[in-house]
């Protein structure tokens, strides 16, 4: 057996009854051995033997179905939304205006020819014309999914859908031509005005996903990854590049793909760069920031021989480095893997209405038949005579009841609602999982760099020894770290600046990698670095053990000596964030048990999880067992949020029950993410469980309200006597209540209601 696998990005759904109708589907395709669907980042992954199934079977599957498969690459998945988006609009304005000319016939027929009931063979063919435009036209997508929903035994929206137009325009014709008595045109209205709301409801929902999304896409590079390969001038050129200079007539410098890149190329990483594949250092000496990918904020400097990471941030020197992995081996593509499978392993999220839906659609065709045969055959068992045009009558009016207008907007409206609040606090809910999953998670789990901590090392302890005072220390430090590009400098000087500590500027300015620098300034040399380098004969004896009490603590010392003099030391740290103690307290609140989990030492993280009130603690993970840890709090029965914004976080939030991304964080992990914090306020995840929690239960109501007309309609349709007028109303009754309950504090107050998601990145970039 032929074992392949292959992922496919899948335009069109709307909701988890459209991921269980994808599943269905696989599952009843011969050689389909596992199909995993993601409503959130709309992709499906099945495993199959191809030697049982073809890739084009797999992918007509999904088409038949009604779905589009979307180009891989991201800005032409973008473009598509938007395509997908203006669509929908358009069938909108048509189902909208057949809509509009139907009703105008009905209060034509009203209050001009003053008969409820259609007068002329005429009126009856003009709402029979009008019921197949809306049907064939914008409502042809619907016919064809329900067709091919039910061509696989499947259930679902759509499939109720067209059973109540369809019944609509059975009723037309039954009136027509075999029971007079019908109301022909009102029974071609129903089948104008159901599908009219479902293309509603749907753009509703396409909305709501295409703005997160679009919001989502604000915050990511949508270029592709590119590399600066550097190569013998007479090496073949192979299309795929374009150079950019010409060194000594020897070497070229030629921009590629990331994915065009072998092993054994060389590639120059400049200053401020990340580091394109994995490789090893051949020239050049530099700190490196390799926090995406082990946790730890501090950089780590990296000279020739030394292996540097695919995703890490080059922050000083350039480097010349030869690639050592491409393809499946590389970081970053074992991350992508890591991401796929947690994707396929993630517990289901199956939104309220759509359980709803699981036993309402098959009980509305059970109530059809039985209303139909209770008016049939039961007379007959009687000894009395079948009405058979009672018993379609009924069948007819449940069948036209039975679709819930309101249902389709309950779930999509809450979101508006709920997502428009989010952005005002700079969140991004991409899906309604995240708002579903939200309300029962038991624990929180934090990363600490970039997410509890701020992530940039800053100056913690200044200590003087002798005669000199911590202002001192601060000013030699800085006089000589005031021309290095080590993100230690940078804490250095933003340290002196805030306590408006004056320097002069250096004569001379040296450094050595993994040491320090050194610096002259007024005939004295400064050096500032490792406590063995800097000072003659180390640490005096009265600050060696204030020296273990700061490592002890997780920060990192260096000492600023003068003449080989020691003045004092310089601490560093990566600060807490200013509201993380405040988060993790509401965090609690909820109910919830914040956990940390992070790469870094127990030391460290200890330290840290003490500080904002964290009792669990797991450290050094290593990246590639983050996301076993959270399997293993689902195995235990917790659903599990986890929050970060590096790397290697990317697996585990994708396999959380709800991931939650730091916006200021990598685009792997922001892509991996239900819910984005654009800001790095920490407190949004708080805010993010109270809106989804309020979103919840607006749905919860909205979807009462939704089945309460539809629930006493079919119970009444079944006695044959409800005209299919009162459908007409119950559409408009229930639509305007889930409207109100949705908005109605909004419109109140004057304010229009926003799905523009985006506004949270527009705010915080303003």
């Amino acid at each position: 057996m032929a074992h392949s696998e292959v992922q496919y990005h899948v335009g069109g759904m709307s909701c988890s009854f459209c991921t269980e109708s994808i599943r269905k589907a696989y599952d009843r395709t011969d050689g389909v051995e596992d199909a995993s669907v993601s409503l959130a980042h709309e992709e499906v992954r099945v495993q199959y033997d191809d030697a049982a199934v073809s890739e084009v079977e797999l992918k007509d599957a999904l088409r038949d179905l009604g779905f589009t498969i979307r180009d891989p690459d991201k800005e032409a998945r973008f473009e598509e939304q938007r395509a997908e988006l203006d669509r929908g609009k358009r069938r909108l304005a048509l189902a909208g205006a057949l809509s509009g000319i139907t009703a105008a016939l009905m209060l034509f027929m009203v209050f001009v020819r003053g008969s409820f009931e259609s007068t002329s063979v005429g009126m009856d063919l003009a709402a029979f014309g009008l019921a197949l435009v809306t049907m064939l036209g914008p409502g042809r997508y619907i016919l064809s999914k329900a067709y091919n929903s039910l061509r696989r035994g499947i259930l679902n929206q759509h499939v109720l859908l067209e059973a109540g137009a369809l019944a609509g325009l059975a009723g037309g014709l039954l009136g027509l031509f075999a029971f007079p008595s019908f109301p022909t045109v009102h029974f071609f209205a129903v089948s104008v005005f159901v599908t009219a709301y479902h293309v509603l409801s749907e753009y509703t929902s396409l909305l709501v996903r295409t703005r997160a999304s679009r919001a989502v896409q604000g915050l990511l590079d949508l270029r592709p990854d590119t590399a600066r390969r550097v190569r013998e001038s007479g090496d073949r050129d192979d299309g795929d590049s374009e150079v950019e200079e010409v060194e000594d007539g020897e070497t070229e410098i030629e921009e590629v793909a990331v994915e065009a890149l072998s092993v054994g190329d060389r590639v120059r990483v400049e200053p401020g760069e990340r580091v394109p594949v994995d490789g090893r250092v051949l020239d050049g000496e530099s700190a490196v920031d390799e926090s995406v990918a082990t946790g730890e904020s501090a950089p780590v400097d990296k000279s020739p021989d030394d292996e540097v990471v695919g995703g890490s941030i080059n922050r000083t020197g350039t480097l010349l480095a030869e690639v050592t992995a491409t393809g499946e081996d590389a970081f970053l593509n074992r991350v992508a893997r890591e991401v796929e499978a947690a994707r396929a392993m993630k517990p289901g999220v199956v939104a309220l209405a759509d359980r709803v839906l699981k036993y309402f659609v098959p009980g509305v065709f059970v109530v059809a038949a039985a209303s139909a045969l209770f008016w049939t055959v039961g007379p007959l068992l009687l000894g009395g005579a079948p009405d058979v045009q009672r018993g379609a009558f009924a069948a007819l009016a449940v069948l036209v009841l039975g679709y819930p207008c309101a249902l389709g907007m309950a779930t999509p409206l809450a979101l508006v609602r709920g997502g428009g609040v989010a952005a005002e606090r700079g969140l991004l809910m991409r899906s309604a999982d995240a708002f579903h999953a939200f309300r029962e998670v038991e624990t929180v789990v934090l990363d600490k760099t970039g997410t509890v901590t701020k992530g940039e090392p800053a100056v913690a302890a200044v200590l003087a020894v002798g005669d000199a005072d911590e202002t001192e220390v601060v000013r030699r430090a800085a006089t000589a770290e005031v021309y290095s590009e080590h993100p230690l400098a940078d804490a250095v000087m933003d340290h002196a600046a805030e306590r408006s500590v004056e320097f002069p500027t250096p004569e001379e300015f040296d450094s050595e990698t993994g040491k320090g620098v050194r610096a002259t300034a007024a005939g004295a040399e400064i050096r500032v670095g490792k406590p063995s380098w800097a000072a003659d004969g180390g640490l005096p004896a009265e600050l060696s053990d204030d020296a273990d009490e700061l490592r002890n603590r997780g920060l990192t010392v260096v000492a600023v000596a003068v003449d080989g003099a020691v003045l004092g030391l310089l601490a560093f740290g990566d600060p807490v964030k200013d509201d993380a103690a405040d988060a993790v307290a509401r965090i609690r609140e909820w109910g919830a048990t914040p956990v940390m989990l992070t790469g870094d030492d127990e030391r460290t993280a200890r330290t840290v999880a003490d500080r904002v009130g964290i009792d669990r603690v797991t450290a050094e993970v290593l990246p590639e067992d983050k996301r076993e840890e959270i399997r293993r709090f689902q195995a235990e029965g917790d659903r599990v949020a986890m929050v970060g914004d590096g790397i290697n976080d990317a697996p585990a939030l994708t396999q959380a029950d709800v991931g939650i991304a730091v916006g200021a964080g990598t685009d792997i992990a922001i892509e991996s993410a239900d819910v984005v914090l654009v800001t790095d306020r920490l407190g949004g995840v708080a805010d993010a469980y109270e809106i989804a929690d309020r979103s919840y239960r607006k749905t919860r109501q909205n979807l009462a309200a939704a089945f309460a007309f539809n629930g006493v309609g079919v119970a009444a349709a079944t006695t044959g006597l409800v005209h299919p007028v009162f459908a007409m109303i119950a559409m408009v009754l229930s639509v305007s209540v889930v409207l109100l309950n949705s908005f109605g504090g909004q419109l109140l107050r004057g304010e229009r209601p926003t799905t523009d998601f985006a506004g949270a990145t527009d705010a915080e970039s303003a």
